[in-house]
């Protein structure tokens, strides 16, 4: 079965399933250089043609800008015009008080020399601080420069919905919101998702696979949560704490192991996939973004393409969804004293 596509905007079509690029910043393993172009055309060739990436994942946008010339090289130009590439735009925390016109385009500038493009496809706009007043004046930077042709779409990431409402009455609405979106994390639902619907705002969803914790591998194993040393391991293991805690966890991996035999015939269903098309299935998700260092997880990565989850499924995993984080989306991240912002790297975009 082919991957899903999505119209995100009028003529802006992108596969449902992004492939993730922060596992490529070098806190997830080595990565493989060498071999890294191959991985990348074995998901475009099997129909995941969306990217995503950011100005703060380290050597991330020049290595896919890397890819863009192989691409181009391999398979014409009317392939590459089929590769979508979101990048993001994180102003350093210490950047906020006096962010100016002239940063917001340096940056920007940055991204368009990294990747090879003259107009970036997408960039998620993200704001550390709300105390900091200039967020609604730094998006509409955004936009002068997506009308001097530097961006063809502008969206945003881990903003809660007064933010998403606000831009939208500045004339600026987002065409997609990047948020953490999970069995285990369902602060976009509800009320979030009603606003992001009523500026046409669709969902691109992290973390659907809580940092690889929505797996067989972690299903009947002992709490390792004092000998996490992952950054992304630690960040999910705390979502977890959220949830009821170890025990809670594993009633939820049993149940989707048990949905992931029930569909397996001739080719088996990670249990990974059905946590995955779970969010797929939800309102207002335009897309999933599964990260991978390498291909080899590509087989995994395109069953969530071909699983369906039935009624029955979706009635099964109600019953033991755990409670999970509550309040606004992000809100316990933007807490820089709290154990889940204590982990947060804010100044990054420096280099």
């Amino acid at each position: 079965m082919s991957v899903e596509r999505i119209d995100l905007a009028p003529g802006y079509s992108i596969s449902r399933l992004i492939r993730g690029g922060w596992q490529l910043a070098g806190d997830h393993g080595p990565v493989a250089r060498d071999s890294l172009n191959d991985g990348f055309l074995a998901f475009f060739d099997a129909g995941i043609t969306t990217l995503d990436c950011a100005d703060i994942y380290t050597g991330v946008e020049e290595m896919i800008g890397d890819f863009r010339r192989h691409l181009a090289n391999a398979r014409g130009a009317e392939a590459l015009a089929q590769l979508k590439v979101h990048t993001k735009f994180v102003p350093d925390l210490a950047l906020l008080p006096t962010l100016s016109r002239a940063d917001v385009e340096a940056i920007i500038d940055r991204s368009r020399a990294r990747l090879g493009m003259d107009r970036l496809d997408l960039v998620q706009f993200h704001w550390w601080d709300y105390a900091q007043p200039h967020c609604v004046e730094a998006l509409l930077h955004l936009k002068d420069l997506q009308h001097a042709g530097k961006i063809a779409h502008i969206a945003g990431t881990n903003f809660d919905a007064a933010h998403v409402a606000a831009f939208a009455a500045a004339g600026a609405p987002l065409t997609s919101i990047q948020v953490q979106y999970s069995l285990l994390d369902r602060r976009p639902a509800g009320a979030f998702t009603a606003t992001a619907a009523a500026s046409h705002t669709g969902l691109i969803c992290y973390g659907a696979l809580a940092g690889g914790f929505l797996s067989a591998r972690w299903l009947g194993v002992s709490d390792p949560a004092e000998s996490l040393t992952n950054r992304s391991l630690i960040k999910y293991r705390l979502i977890i704490d959220e949830c009821g805690g170890w025990d809670a966890f594993q009633a939820l991996l049993s149940v989707l192991d048990r949905i992931a035999q029930s569909h397996t015939n001739a080719h088996a269903v990670p249990l990974s996939a059905v946590a995955a098309r779970w969010v797929l299935d939800q309102p207002g998700v335009a897309a999933v973004i599964i990260g991978a260092r390498h291909a080899g997880h590509l087989a995994d990565t395109l069953a969530i393409a071909s699983l369906r989850l039935s009624t029955a499924d979706h009635a099964a995993i109600a019953v033991v969804l755990p409670p999970g984080p509550q309040g606004d989306v992000y809100a316990l991240e933007r807490d820089r004293e709290g154990r889940h912002g204590r982990i947060m790297k804010y100044n990054l975009n420096k280099g």
